[in-house]
């Protein structure tokens, strides 16, 4: 009875040390690699940025730019008859996509951030082009980069886009290597990025950072600062929180599973 007494305990601690490892899980795989399904499935605390049906939440970006985002159950890419062109299904939907002819308003959230991570899918047309602002400020670069031989460049997917300073680019971060996909199909971006920081004065004495940038699940930014708003950023100042911004007048893109959370630390392999 007195061994069976111990087997019974030993094989309680080994279940609730297996509990508690399993529980850590999610925190000890934040280290900017891939590690399967989307991270909003594997882990907590990710908040939807899209409803799934309309555009609550979000607003035009002020300008003459006021062409209209629609949602859709299904976004249709056609290689041979309009490889140029994205379409829309039935509506509404789980789908983001940037007008019939891929010219819409900078889609900007009502809501502001700070530090954050995020994670969100797109679909790009033939040549097409868009970006992710953090901030409203600093951009992660959307661009069929698909098949280009060249070594990429800040204008790539994938990468930190450059300011625009007396008429001339200034700055910015290749990406490690070239992730796109062929036009038509899902890809994905998840963005670990830190605010600017300021003293009790409102001086500031951080730049904005891009601490990890996965592109289709592989590490092709680390560690960028950003000493300014990227081109084509909104004219707001700085600070420790502001909005998102997804661009929408540089060609047709779709969007998904666009989700939102608290930056953690990473974890260094």
């Amino acid at each position: 009875m007195l061994v069976w007494h111990l087997m019974n305990r030993t094989l309680v601690l080994a279940l609730a040390a297996s509990a508690a490892l399993f529980a850590q899980a999610p925190y000890a795989r934040n280290d900017g690699e891939d590690h399967g399904d989307a991270p909003y499935l594997q882990e907590d605390n990710w908040t939807p940025l899209f409803n799934g049906k309309d555009l609550s939440g979000w607003h035009c970006r002020p300008g003459p730019l006021a062409g209209t985002w629609l949602t859709t159950k299904a976004v249709i890419w056609e290689r041979l008859l309009s490889p140029k062109s994205l379409s829309p299904g039935a509506m509404p939907g789980d789908r983001l996509l940037n007008g019939r002819a891929g010219r819409a308003c900078d889609l900007v959230t009502d809501a502001r951030f700070g530090d954050t991570e995020v994670y969100l899918e797109f679909m790009l047309a033939k040549g097409s082009n868009s970006g992710v602002y953090l901030h409203s400020l600093y951009e992660v670069q959307v661009f069929d980069s698909f098949g280009n031989p060249n070594p990429p460049t800040s204008s790539d997917g994938g990468g930190i886009y450059h300011r625009w300073i007396n008429n001339q680019g200034v700055g910015g971060s290749a990406p490690l290597r070239n992730m796109s996909r062929e036009p038509g199909q899902w890809q994905s971006y998840h963005i670990w990025f830190q605010a600017p920081r300021f003293d009790a004065a409102g001086k500031k004495i951080a730049n904005a950072k891009f601490l990890r940038v996965a592109y289709n699940g592989v590490l092709v930014q680390r560690d960028v600062e950003v000493d300014g708003g990227t081109r084509a950023s909104m004219d707001i100042p700085e600070a420790l929180e502001n909005s998102l911004m997804l661009q929408g007048d540089h060609g047709p893109v779709a969007l998904r599973h666009i989700y939102i959370r608290p930056l953690r630390p990473i974890i260094e392999r």
